[in-house]
Formats: structure tokens, sequence, C-alpha cells
């Protein structure tokens, strides 16, 4: 029995990558604008929940609880320069 959704792992096709190469900076996704996001207008995720109770407690913000994947997103990136999470530094 064959199974013709199958593809031979040693040959590859364009595309077949998942991880990026540390040269390639062509891919744009991770900085793609999250108002743009096809799912930007669902609610935030879990993870998003709590690394944003997280970040704005640092910061002595509080937040609204109902925020969008893209809400989300945008104060994540805000209160990680707020705080300085995320950029790379050690504290």
């Amino acid at each position: 029995m064959s199974d013709d959704n199958t593809t031979d792992p040693d040959v590859k096709t364009e595309g077949d990558v998942l991880g990026a190469r540390a040269d390639d900076s062509s891919d744009t996704s991770a900085s793609k604008d999250p108002s743009d996001w096809v799912t930007g207008d669902e609610p935030m995720t879990g993870p998003q929940r709590s690394y944003l109770d997280t970040l704005a407690r640092e910061a002595g913000e509080t937040l609204p609880a109902d925020l969008t994947k893209a809400q989300a997103s945008e104060h994540i990136d805000r209160l990680q320069s707020a705080t300085g999470r995320g950029d790379g530094s050690s504290s």
C-alpha cells in the first residue's frame, strides 16, 4: 500500500524548511504589523495573557483583560521596551 501524500525526506524542494537560516533575512513574518495578522482580531492567547500580566506588573500598569492577539502583541512590544525585557540584554 502506498501513500501518495508522502515525500522522500532526502529530496529537497523549494520552501521545504521550517527554521530560518542564519543568513536568511528575507523572512518578514516576525516583523509583520499585528494589525495585518489574519488572526489578529481573535482573543489573545493564554501565553500572551500570562506574559502581559508579568510585564504590566513590572511596568506598574494595568491592561484590559479582553485584548485581541494583535493588541496584546503591541502591548508586549511596548512593555518589553519599557521594562528592558526582550532586548537581548542581561539584567
